[in-house]
């Protein structure tokens, strides 16, 4: 009697935290699809020329940690340099690498070491020197030659010696679109009643691209079946996920591989913090924490446009490493902040954005984990309930593979990146066998997260091996996200 209601309480409990994900999702997708919608039909009267030859376009500081990036760097300069901007800087920041990564820059760029005064606004590891090339065209050009710290430390000092008004923290290894400073700028510029602290856009998966010179030439669906998961995934996260919250204004995040930040607000919120691994989303829940407090009105903004391409895992081992990084890295957040727990002081961000992770983000695979071993302990004893079993099982497939498909078709219908039938053939099928080998292995990497979080105090990032991009397809080993 007394199993049997347990066995009833739990089902019911299963049951209610479905449905409230089911709901939460839908709510999300059909939010977002709303705004994509009208952010497409915006694009085509906006006129991004009017900032290009405008003699008042802010500065922006592009800054770019490195380290051991020597298969990549000379290139990844080479495309930060072509972007369509009017006025910006770039600063590489060698964060103490042990490979010729600084030697390579030097030749490729000309680049001379020059004197310069530091005003340390945010702590980080010491600068040791700063290069600037004798050349004019490369004059927008810094390589800050720093003791390894990580990244968050070298952000914060590239940050120290930025000019911009605004800086744009990115992953060097990344293929930046041309256009996107244009695009993640005009929120800035074009705010009224609140104060945009952040812009993020759209991560798109490299892997199978051609690249040339740095720039993408030629668009391609990953051969390989993890970069393939992870494409389907990264449209289910940013434009089924990130574009609704931040119509709701309450994004908590920012993807590290490409962000543009108000730096008077990064600096006053204190910078990166270089204790955790999940600084990209800890930043931005602190410094929207201090405009709370300082009870000025502003908001964080999501630009729904491909913007940003980046090398994916494509070993288990790397991509296994990088989300038990993730998932320690959002925990480390939430545990840091979590005053904001349905905290109205903090609007949105108190009462739905945080409380959104804690159930839907951390907790998810846990509670995922838990149904799953309360049925094989059920089935042991001898009263499982197949009926509920099935039903339930057959719910959550047929909503993941339909939320997989409206993000790869309205993604599709909306950017047309993948231009071949069989392109998108290939990421419909997909959807449809990623429940099976792609998830299990998602879910545990994310219960790892949590007990090298809990029980064996990870704190380090782990090793990323890159083979870096080519100019033909692009065979990827692993990435640093």
């Amino acid at each position: 009697m007394i199993f049997h209601l347990l066995s009833t309480f739990a089902e019911a409990v299963i049951l209610v935290y479905a449905l409230s994900l089911f709901l939460v999702y839908i709510l999300l997708s059909i939010l977002s699809g709303k705004e994509l919608l009208k952010h497409f039909y915006a694009e085509k009267i906006t006129n991004y020329d009017a900032i290009l030859s405008s003699p008042f376009a802010p500065t922006i500081s592009i800054i770019a940690p490195a380290f051991n990036e020597s298969l990549t760097i000379v290139e990844n300069i080479r495309a930060l340099l072509s972007l369509y901007y009017p006025n910006f800087e770039i600063i590489i920041v060698n964060d103490g690498s042990k490979d010729d990564t600084l030697a390579r820059a030097i030749e490729a760029y000309d680049l001379e070491k020059v004197p310069y005064v530091i005003d340390y606004k945010i702590d980080c590891k010491e600068i040791l020197e700063i290069y600037k090339s004798g050349k004019k065209a490369f004059n927008n050009l810094t390589i800050l030659n720093k003791v390894n710290g990580g990244k968050a430390d070298a952000l914060n000092a590239g940050i120290n010696i930025a000019k911009g008004q605004f800086f744009t923290a990115i992953d060097v290894d990344s293929i930046i679109d041309p256009y996107a400073l244009q695009k993640m700028v005009l929120p800035f510029l074009t705010a009224t009643d609140k104060r945009v602290i952040a812009t993020g856009g759209v991560i798109r998966i490299a892997n199978s691209c051609k690249i040339k010179d740095g720039q993408l030439i030629e668009i391609n669906v990953p051969d390989e079946f993890l970069p393939r998961c992870q494409v389907i995934e990264y449209n289910r996260a940013f434009l089924l996920g990130r574009l609704a919250w931040s119509r709701l204004d309450g994004l908590l995040l920012i993807s590290g591989a490409l962000g543009l930040f108000d730096k008077e607000i990064a600096i006053a919120s204190g910078g990166y913090l270089s204790t955790t691994v999940g600084e990209d989303m800890e930043i931005v829940v602190r410094m929207r924490k201090y405009m709370a407090n300082k009870k000025e009105k502003y908001t964080v903004v999501y630009v729904p446009d491909p913007l940003c391409w980046t090398e994916a895992p494509s070993s288990l081992k790397v991509l296994g490493s990088q989300r038990n990084r993730w998932t320690r890295g959002a925990i480390d957040t939430l545990f840091m902040h979590r005053d904001l727990f349905f905290n109205p002081k903090f609007g949105v961000m108190g009462m739905l954005s945080y409380p959104y992770w804690i159930f839907y983000e951390w907790l998810a695979p846990i509670i995922e984990t838990l149904g799953i071993l309360y049925f094989i302990l059920i089935a042991i004893f001898g009263y499982p309930n197949w009926t509920f079993f099935s039903i339930t099982l057959f719910f959550v497939y047929f909503f993941s593979v339909s939320f997989s498909t409206y993000a790869i078709l309205f993604d599709h219908l909306i950017y047309h990146r993948y231009t071949k039938r069989s392109m998108i053939f290939k990421l419909l099928l997909t959807s449809w066998l990623e429940p099976f080998f792609y998830h299990p292995l998602f879910t545990w990497w994310a219960l790892r997260g949590n007990w090298d979080y809990f029980v064996r105090k990870k704190k380090a990032w782990g090793k990323m091996t890159r083979r870096g991009f080519s100019s033909e397809k692009m065979p990827v080993g692993a990435a640093k996200p």
